[in-house]
């Protein structure tokens, strides 16, 4: 298994995990439920640990797809920039929610705060996790770039 290999399998869940732990923090939040916000904050950590491996695994992985024909080093730097912004905003995320797993777990009155927190930077990072989504599939999947080059001039470039 090489670095390429390496990052496509680690790299889908920073964006799931930050989407299936926003989606259960605000379950979380109707329901009042500690349990299931430390589930959510629990998603956070992991899905910034994975971001870590992926940012560890993505120049490797740049340096055996660059060279291809219709790739480019400009469209990687794209998505390279792009993950780093969400790799920084998932390593906030996750301190937040080791705060928010303290604060819960103390019954501190300042949990609610941190989990409001935690909830508008998980929106953040899923907005940020579907940019650097596109913007990664956009690297070998050109039908989804916004200037699509056609099958033919991809036929033209493997000859």
């Amino acid at each position: 298994m090489n670095e390429a290999h390496l990052h496509l399998v680690v790299n889908h869940f920073p964006i799931i995990g930050t989407i299936l732990g926003l989606g259960i923090l605000v379950v979380g939040l109707l329901l009042k439920n500690n349990s299931v916000k430390n589930t959510a904050f629990f998603l956070f950590i992991v899905a910034a640990i994975f971001a870590a491996v992926s940012m560890a695994t993505g120049e490797g992985a740049e340096e055996l797809v660059e060279d291809m024909p219709t790739i480019g080093h400009d469209i990687i730097h794209e998505h390279e920039e792009m993950a780093e912004k969400l790799a920084i905003v998932l390593y906030v995320l996750a301190a937040t929610s080791l705060a928010g797993f303290y604060l819960n777990y103390k019954k501190s009155a300042k949990s609610v705060l941190v989990t409001y927190l935690a909830l508008v930077i998980a929106i953040v990072a899923v907005f940020l996790g579907q940019q650097t989504g596109t913007t990664g599939g956009e690297i070998r999947h050109t039908e989804i770039r916004s200037v699509a080059i056609p099958a033919d001039v991809q036929m033209e470039d493997k000859d």
